[in-house]
């Protein structure tokens, strides 16, 4: 299916040339299939695609980085999600929820310590945001620190931390004073995934399973001071960075991921359509089916100019949250139309594993759910409207 293109730099439009040769040659179905079943993503390929450079594409230069391209990395995003997850989650892994996070709210030790090893894709990092008790209210959330002496001791739950059974690091917020108001008191905390009283257990999960969900719980797990994102002075600011630009960009890596699904989707369904006769001739030739195409296509086409409106946005700096959010919407919800419609243009065979339509759909419809959830992204732009409450 010919794509409608966007006008791209030379350089976005050879790393895509690139990466669909690389999944071509070296991830054919039958092991992505594979990959799927096992909850497994291939460790070997994500250490060529790191040597490709792209891991270097959230770090700035002076810490071996390629200089932040947040529309090239989007695009890495879009590109990998096409053949699933298998790929696309590690690298949001290393790139955004390590390099993004802590070139935007690192301290300067901490940006020299870990950006380099980040830009070669020799760190992994996961996700402590979420708790059994916590979910879309982040600031209300319960795993406690405090600072005793020279040390952080760390007590509490997280849940659906996706990767924690093999990242290297936990980027995890923590309340760090119960006494202050809920925004006051929210810290950022490094924490190594096996450091003594960490305790990982995964969770199985219908949708993106690149790899398990885990809950982790911290009993008197001691850090060093240095484990504060920012620094020591960051204590208790940590609003500031989960409401930031970082925070931006990851509403653009889930909508990114969802856009290269549906468009993997309609791919599959636009072929089939031609392929199948039905009634003496292709089923693409129905006006049924010829409708559901024409709208698929069409809504990919206004997910694709939102997503990229959004991250050229993030990329030059420019004020992006209502941008983001709203992209994270619209492709969210939008991708599920698509991907529903798709499958009953291919009707029984989207439902067997002689196509990946059973996956497409599967992980499509947790995308409304993952990274900020529809509501709230509604909650969130009608604050930024100034909507009254």
């Amino acid at each position: 299916m010919q794509q409608t293109a966007l006008e791209e730099p030379d350089h976005i439009v050879e790393l895509r040339r690139q990466l669909r040769r690389f999944v071509e040659q070296k991830a054919p179905r039958d092991k992505r299939r594979a990959w799927d079943r096992a909850h497994d993503w291939p460790r070997h390929l994500f250490r060529d695609l790191a040597d490709m450079g792209l891991c270097a594409l959230t770090v700035p230069e002076e810490y071996g980085g390629q200089g932040q391209d947040i529309v090239a990395a989007v695009a890495v995003i879009e590109e990998l999600s096409r053949a699933g997850t298998f790929l696309a989650g590690p690298y949001i892994h290393c790139a955004f929820y390590g390099g993004m996070n802590i070139a935007e709210n690192g301290s300067p030790a901490q940006k020299a310590e870990f950006l380099p090893q980040l830009a070669k894709g020799e760190l992994l990092f996961a996700y402590g945001l979420s708790e059994p008790n916590v979910g879309g209210d982040l600031s209300s959330v319960e795993t406690r620190a405090r600072i005793d002496g020279d040390a952080i001791v760390v007590n509490g739950a997280k849940r659906w931390c996706t990767g924690a059974d093999w990242a290297d690091y936990i980027y995890c917020l923590v309340n760090s004073d119960p006494q202050a108001p809920k925004r006051r008191a929210l810290s950022f905390l490094l924490i190594p995934a096996r450091a003594p009283g960490v305790t990982v257990t995964p969770m199985d999960h219908v949708n993106l399973r690149y790899t398990a969900s885990c809950d982790v719980h911290f009993d008197d797990v001691r850090l060093p001071l240095t484990a504060v994102v920012g620094g020591r002075e960051k204590w208790c600011q940590g609003w500031g960075m989960l409401a930031g630009r970082a925070l931006d960009v990851e509403k653009l890596e889930v909508a990114a991921v969802t856009f290269g699904i549906a468009q993997a989707a309609v791919e599959d369904a636009w072929a089939y359509a031609q392929e199948r006769v039905q009634f003496g001739k292709p089923i693409c030739a129905h006006q049924a089916i010829r409708h559901k195409l024409v709208t698929a296509r069409t809504r990919l086409e206004a997910c694709r100019l939102m997503l990229y409106h959004a991250a050229r946005l993030a990329r030059d700096g420019r004020p992006c949250a209502i941008e983001t959010s709203m992209a994270k919407l619209f492709i969210a919800d939008t991708g599920v139309e698509i991907g529903l419609a798709c499958q009953q243009i291919m009707g029984a065979y989207a439902l067997s594993d002689a196509y990946d339509m059973d996956r497409h759909v599967r992980d499509l419809l947790g995308m409304p759910i993952v990274g900020g959830s529809s509501d709230m992204q509604k909650n969130n732009l009608a604050a930024l409207w100034k909507l009254p409450a």
